[in-house]
Parts: C-alpha cells; structure tokens; sequence
C-alpha cells in the first residue's frame, strides 16, 4: 500500500510540476520566437523577482507540509485547520502588498536587476509589471497544492494545472499574434493562467466534501510562529537561488555579454521543466517523512528511502540522456537561426543534464531532513548547494574557460553537495549512507524496538483473525493483562471487519488495510491504515439515527482512552490508544 502510495503521489508531483514548468517553457520560446533575443535577456533579468514570489509561496507551501503532516501523524484534524486556516491568511498578508509595491516602483526594480538603459530597460519593467499581477494567484496556488494532496485530489491538481498550461498558451499566442501585447502581455498571460488555476483547484476548497475548515479563530499566533520556523528551510533554498541566478547573471554579462545572459535564460527554462522529476521526489519525501517520522514508522520510512532512490538515480538518468541527446532541438524551439548564443546554450544545457540524478538525491535527503524536522541540516544544505558551490564553480572555471566554464556550475554544486552529506551520514552513524536508514539520520531512540512492536496486513475477513490472534500471542508474550489483551482483540476485530465488510465492497478495486500495534510508555497504540473510501468512526456514531448499525463501532469508542481519526492522501488513518 506505501509502495502504491508514493508512486501515485510521485507520477501527481511530477506531472504537476512538469505542467508548471511548461508555462514557463512556452513563456520563453514565443518571446524568443516572436520578441528577439533582447526580450529572453529582459525575461532572464526579471527572474530573480519571479523567483521571490515562488520563493515565499514554495517555503509558505514546505511549511505547510512540514506543519500539517506532524498534525496528520499525530492523528489531530483540528490542528490541521488551525495550519490550513493560518496559511492563506498569510499568503493573503505578503502577496497583497507585495504586488502593489512591485507594480509601482517596477521601473527601478528593473534597473537594479541589471536592465540599464534603452529597450532591455523597457522589457523588463513591462513584463514585472504584467506578471506581479497575478502573484496573489500565485502564491494562493502554491499553498493549496499540499492541501490537495493530503485530501487525495490528485486528480484535480492535475486538472488545474492542465488548465493553467492551456490558458497560458493561448493568451500568449494571442498576445502575439492579435493583441500585440508585447512583454507586458506576455507577463499578464501568465498571471492569468494562475487566476484559473486557483478558480479550479480551489473549488473543492468552497466544496462539502472539503476536509479541510477555514475559519478566523483558527488563525492563531502560534500556529503561524510554527509555520514560519517549518518555513526558514525552504526560504534558505530559495534565497540561495536568487542569488544564484543574479550572479550568474552578472558573470555571464562580463564573459559574454546579453548572449550569454539569454543563452543562461533559456537553459534554465529547459532545466526547470526538467527539474520537475526533482521537484516531485522532493515533494513526496518532504510529505511523506514527516506523517512517517511522527508516526515513528521505519518500516514505511525505509520503503520511502528505497522508492525515492531508485526514481531519482532512473528518471534522472533517462531525462539527462534526453536533454544530451536532443539539446539543440530544445534550444532551437527558443533560438532560431544559428549563432553564439545557441551553440552556447547547448553547450550548457549538455554540461548540466548529468547533474540530475545528484540533484534528485540531494533533494530527496533535503526534504527528508526538513520533514523530521532537521531544520539546521536543510539550512545548511541549500547555501552550500545552491549558492556557495555552483558560484564558486562558476568564478573558478570561468577564468581559465571563458563563459563556458561558467556552464559547469549545477553539475559541480550537486555533485559535491552529495558527496559532502556522505560524508556527512558517515561521520555522524558510521556506516555508508545508502545502508538500512542511515541517510535519514534518526535519533537513536526514534521508534519502538523490534519486540515491542507487531505490523499485519490484512486483504480478508480469515486475515482478521490471524490478525487477532497475532495480536492477542504478542501482547500474552509481553505479559498483558487479561483485560488489556481482550481490549485489544476487540478493538482489532471489530474495526478490521468493519473495513473489510464494508469499505473494500463499496467498489471493485482491491484495497488493503494495514494494522500496527505499538506497546510504549505503558500504553498501547493501535493504528489502522487503509485506502477505501473517506470514513470517520468518531464523527459517524454521534450522528447515526441506529445504534445497532454501528454498534462494534460504539463498543470500541467505549474501550480506547483516546481515539483520533485522519484522512490523508487517499487513505483512512484511525488511531486507537489503550491504557494498561
């Protein structure tokens, strides 16, 4: 079920981010196509902008899975409201202002980006003051994406962000073609594609069948205080990557000149889109830690591990042989007609492609550390790989080869950056990084030993009693109660058949149910896991009209000292505690 999980969530992120990266990608070819080299110059200046606006967005959305998948693992509902509700008022408070200021004084926002004088001036400003209109939409986007996934629309998102692509096509082509809109045009094409993203993804957010509550009171003060600290991490990454675009900027002004700054542009723009397999084994590992890791569930976490390896070290393989192979055609789509500023970008685009299998890997272990909430380790990580090491490569390598030493700057970064957390893993649990969990670097009492701790798996009503006699030989093993041992068989026997009785027959799929018991503390944890259809015990029994429908139901809510139920990512998550 956890193998099945990650790959939905992985193909979701992926084709997400594929889809966003795309509007990007269209941006770039018909301004290069039908505006000149001068505009994809403008379109490369004006990117540390766009990059702020993601900036705060994407570290506002890796707070919200850091914040909200603690609350899901947890197993508390409420305090995932209290995160929902607390997000969107502060994406609401940044990119209000935000835009006002930016749209005003885009003029000199432009000149000190680095557009001088004359009509690289004139670009830059019209396309910041087009695409800052649409930055509210933006960053509401970015921060409904985890909220989607956790609720299991996975299918939505896609939709949304499908629209988006088409929306962005169209006004672009139109632009062009009948508007004449010019970069200012290009940059509201853009804006108006995330308004119709946000109208899509967002109408199952003003739906019934929402699982997630806005609500003002539950826009509290600590809530925020602890979605800004999940958010340091991902500012960190994106800070870093501001810097790194406006320098290479300026290192490639004075090696070659606008060429080269358009050449950079372009690249980029195709490794973006071919970031998007990075961007989706990031997503899946930031998630899917932290609902694991607060479970302390190694099982789960070392399935993620090896999921997530093994997709970053395949898929980065097959799209840098891609990007190896058909470079000059993806370039061609941006820059016609042959010259420098071609054969430069692919040049670089060769160069970068094999950074891609390190890049994934590094941003696998990233999140994963974010979302156990290793927040120095991230912090660290994203200066040196962002920023320090692919700068440095630049300055270094540019002075004895020119620009196109400038060009070796991602494959040097992350490359180096693996090697260092290696090193790093090694030093820290004395064993290869690659070996059982070492990557992850779990605290030494993270979880329950072995013995204290049992998993079934259940597909039948015959499983549910192996399941409970299971149950009911460990808990004899560990000495339990009669009366604890019994609590504990009910509990499994009852819930169990309640979800193979009734959930696994509501459709012709074939579902799993997963059950996990957990002795610590003096207590006893039962968790029940599975992937039918949406069902709350605890919210279903106060409202059902027979008692005798739900009566094993009712018996279990009267034997648990705490029972909490969660729904995330397509799965039931109900959680039973017993004292002894």
């Amino acid at each position: 079920m956890i193998k099945k999980l990650i790959r939905q969530m992985l193909t979701a992120q992926i084709l997400s981010a594929l889809t966003v990266s795309l509007c990007l990608l269209i941006d770039s070819i018909v301004i290069g196509r039908f505006l000149g080299e001068n505009a994809i110059a403008a379109y490369g200046l004006a990117n540390p902008i766009l990059l702020i606006i993601g900036a705060f967005g994407g570290a506002l959305s890796a707070g919200v899975q850091v914040t909200c998948s603690k609350s899901l693992g947890k197993g508390s509902q409420e305090e995932t409201n209290q995160g929902y509700s607390s997000a969107i008022a502060m994406a609401a408070a940044f990119s209000i202002p935000f835009t006002i200021v930016v749209f005003v004084l885009s003029r000199p926002i432009s000149a000190a980006l680095g557009a001088n004088s004359g009509q690289l001036l004139y670009d830059t400003n019209a396309y910041l003051r087009g695409f800052i209109i649409g930055a509210p939409a933006t960053m509401g986007a970015l921060i409904l994406v985890p909220f989607l996934q956790m609720a299991g629309q996975m299918g939505l998102l896609i939709a949304s962000v499908g629209a988006m692509t088409v929306v962005d096509i169209t006004l672009d082509i139109l632009n062009v073609t009948v508007f004449n809109g010019g970069m200012f045009g290009m940059g509201l094409a853009s804006s108006l594609s995330y308004y119709a993203a946000l109208l899509i993804g967002g109408s199952y957010f003003l739906s019934k069948k929402c699982f997630f509550r806005f609500s003002f009171r539950q826009i509290l003060k600590s809530k925020i205080k602890e979605l800004v600290s999940n958010s340091i991490p991902a500012v960190f990454h994106m800070a870093a990557s501001v810097v790194l675009v406006f320098v290479m900027n300026r290192i490639l002004m004075g090696t070659g000149g606008s060429m080269a700054v358009a050449a950079f542009s372009v690249m980029s723009t195709i490794g973006n889109t071919s970031n998007c397999i990075t961007t989706g084994i990031g997503g899946v590992s930031l998630t899917l830690t932290g609902i694991f890791y607060n479970e302390e569930d190694r099982t789960s976490l070392k399935t993620l591990l090896q999921e997530l390896t093994r997709a970053s070290v395949m898929l980065g393989a097959i799209v840098g042989i891609l990007l190896l192979i058909f470079a000059p055609y993806a370039v061609a789509l941006f820059i016609g007609d042959a010259g420098r500023s071609k054969d430069m970008a692919v040049l670089g685009l060769r160069i970068y492609a094999p950074s891609l299998i390190p890049y994934g890997l590094n941003s696998m272990l990233k999140n994963a550390y974010q979302g156990s909430g290793r927040v120095r380790y991230i912090e660290v990580i994203s200066i040196i790989e962002i920023m320090v090491l692919p700068i440095a490569a630049a300055l270094i390598l540019t002075i004895p080869f020119g620009t196109t030493g400038a060009w070796f700057y991602a494959l040097c970064g992350e490359s180096l950056m693996l090697v260092l957390i290696c090193l790093f893993v090694r030093r820290k649990t004395g064993g290869p990084a690659w070996k059982d969990l070492n990557a992850l670097i779990l605290p030494a009492d993270f979880s329950v030993p072995p013995d204290e701790m049992i998993e079934m798996d259940v597909r039948t009503l015959d499983d549910v009693v192996v399941a409970s006699k299971k149950a009911h030989d460990f808990c004899t093993a560990k000495s339990t109660d009669v009366r604890t041992n019994h609590r504990i068989a009910v509990c499994i026997e009852e819930m169990a058949s309640n979800v193979v009785s009734h959930g696994f027959t509501k459709d012709d799929k074939a579902h799993q149910l997963s059950i996990r018991l957990i002795h610590k503390n003096d207590h006893w944890t039962l968790r029940f896991r599975d992937d039918c259809t949406a069902f709350d015990p605890v919210r279903y029994v106060p409202h059902s009209e027979s008692k005798a429908e739900c009566m094993g139901i009712r018996l279990v809510m009267g034997l648990a000292d705490d029972i909490r139920y969660t729904y995330s990512m397509s799965m039931n998550n109900l959680m039973i505690v017993l004292k002894e």
